[in-house]
């Protein structure tokens, strides 16, 4: 049962506890999805060569299938670095509720409580749509 500092909390930040508890469920999931996804490609990474390409011997047969073999391996580490890093943005707003949960959904730079609409379509959002497009409005200069 919700005691009175927590639902002073909660609406201290915009948002309710039902609607804190929404997210933290998002932010598991999200969590659970990237986690399964890297061990996906770690099964790939940890494959030998010779089990990625179904061939006895451990030579390709042409030049370019080794080029063809290098790029997908190249490939498949560039999106597991993509999971990673967003595997640390959504342990950061795991982190930022669990120590805050009265700061969560609010704006890192204005202090502006960030729309429960944005904080549904991407849990992990740190800065409200204004603040987020002025910075990437700088990164474009």
């Amino acid at each position: 049962m919700p005691t009175k500092s927590t639902k002073m909390k909660a609406k201290s930040s915009g948002l309710n506890k039902k609607q804190l508890t929404h997210l933290e469920k998002r932010l598991l999931e999200e969590r659970a999805r990237v986690i399964k996804e890297l061990g996906h490609y770690g099964e790939s990474f940890n494959s030998s060569l010779q089990a990625s390409d179904g061939d006895l011997s451990s030579y390709s047969f042409h030049m370019a299938d080794q080029g063809t073999d290098a790029m997908e391996r190249e490939k498949a580490f560039l999106f597991a670095s993509q999971e990673g890093r967003y595997l640390w943005h959504v342990n950061e707003a795991l982190r930022r509720l669990y120590s805050s949960p009265e700061r969560f959904g609010r704006c890192e730079q204005c202090g502006d409580p960030i729309g429960f609409d944005r904080l549904d379509a991407l849990p992990h959002a740190r800065l409200c749509i204004k603040c987020k497009a002025r910075e990437e409005d700088g990164k474009r200069r």
